[in-house]
């Protein structure tokens, strides 16, 4: 669910941001617990009453995007944490979820659902997971290649700037473009792995597994038990991964940058990231429009994002409207990155190209392939295809 985002999306998993928080509590972080309820009213008052002992301090020299390159260029800017929504994706083919026309909401009619978010609901799916694999067999990872945006955040981790890439997306394209795993925290899962729903059992399978059946339309069961398998990725009614909460403790007060690209920040909690860095820490949005600014009600609840782009008040954050690829491609300009960039991409993707057509002929091949006699031996090389592209913003 590249950007799980809507009302539904975000009751449900403000809803479970207590489960998740819950859990850590019975491992024994009932003092941590209670340090973050501090933290979270300390916030709330600095806020909504302007108290705090930490005071807003311009760092930027100017509200740019040329502003932003300079302060990176310091010695100021060492952790960059990054936020991604299923804009940076748009670019590769996949459809975002609530563009007019274009958007994955738009195109389920077909799929014969009470209400479009039904698709990815976990209760709906149990009962009926046909309409989620069908779609999964348009959008699944493997036929799309990463974007520009992608391999700038993999500069960013090459230069030793990249603290952590915080992604709504399912699609692998992060870990395609060569993203370390360490430095990932895919909020609403990943497609990278399946397992089994049965509680007793909840046996593993790889990508490779998934992808067979998919393709092979059979509804994916467990060898194990024969029970329903699921990709893990976040359903409406499931909880965000312990990575996610566990991660965001030490990665936003130690953010030096916060960068946020292709995301409309209406998901909670993941829209209510951009509110835990420093108050003097930049923050930067690279999306097709202004998104984030200031919600008082939801900032009542902790839960806004709180971007102050055009008031007389604003002092840190940037924001520059249109295609994420070329924000990152101006930035990097700006940055005296631009060839690498142009150049890591193309370099990637030829490698993906080439890949692919070869895997292409040795499937062909193999379907070319006559019908052995009974007395040959049936014995091959085992062939692992290392799923080199991405797909599926879900």
């Amino acid at each position: 669910m590249s950007d799980l985002e809507g009302s539904d999306q975000a009751k449900t998993e403000t809803e479970n941001v207590s489960d998740s928080q819950d859990s850590d509590s019975d491992d024994g972080s009932c003092g941590a617990t209670g340090e973050s309820e501090m933290e979270f009213l300390r916030n709330l008052f600095s806020r909504t009453l302007g108290i705090g002992s930490e005071k807003p301090e311009k760092v930027l020299d100017e509200l740019t995007l040329e502003g932003i390159a300079q302060y990176m260029l310091s010695d100021k800017c060492k952790n960059i944490v990054c936020m991604v929504g299923a804009g940076i994706s748009t670019s590769a083919g996949i459809p975002d979820f609530r563009s007019p026309g274009s958007g994955l909401y738009h195109n389920l009619q077909k799929y014969n659902l009470p209400y479009p978010e039904a698709i990815f609901e976990i209760g709906y799916f149990k009962q009926h997971p046909e309409p989620f694999f069908a779609l999964a067999r348009e959008l699944y990872p493997g036929q799309f290649k990463p974007t520009l945006c992608h391999y700038f955040m993999r500069m960013l981790k090459e230069k030793g700037l990249l603290l952590r890439c915080y992604t709504q997306n399912i699609d692998t394209l992060e870990r395609v473009a060569g993203i370390p795993q360490d430095v990932l925290v895919e909020a609403h899962g990943t497609f990278y792995t399946s397992h089994c729903t049965s509680m007793f059992c909840k046996k593993e399978y790889p990508l490779g597994w998934m992808k067979e059946k998919i393709f092979s339309e059979q509804l994916p069961k467990c060898e194990k038990c024969n029970t329903l398998v699921k990709p893990d990725i976040v359903f409406f009614g499931e909880s965000l991964p312990a990575k996610f909460f566990s991660s965001m403790k030490h990665d936003f007060p130690n953010c030096d940058l916060l960068i946020i690209m292709g995301t409309s920040l209406q998901v909670q909690p993941f829209a209510s990231l951009a509110s835990k860095v420093p108050v003097n820490t930049p923050r930067l949005l690279l999306n097709k429009e202004k998104t984030g600014q200031s919600d008082p009600f939801m900032g009542l609840l902790g839960l806004g994002s709180g971007l102050d782009f055009d008031s007389e008040k604003a002092y840190r954050d940037v924001a520059f409207e249109g295609n994420c690829d070329d924000g990152c491609l101006a930035l990097a300009n700006f940055l005296g990155w631009k060839n690498e960039l142009e150049e890591l991409v193309r370099k990637e993707h030829a490698v993906i190209d080439a890949k692919t057509e070869a895997e292409g002929i040795v499937d062909m091949k193999h379907k070319e392939q006559p019908a052995r006699s009974p007395g040959k031996s049936d014995v091959t090389p085992t062939q692992e295809s290392s799923e080199k592209t991405g797909g599926s913003n879900l």
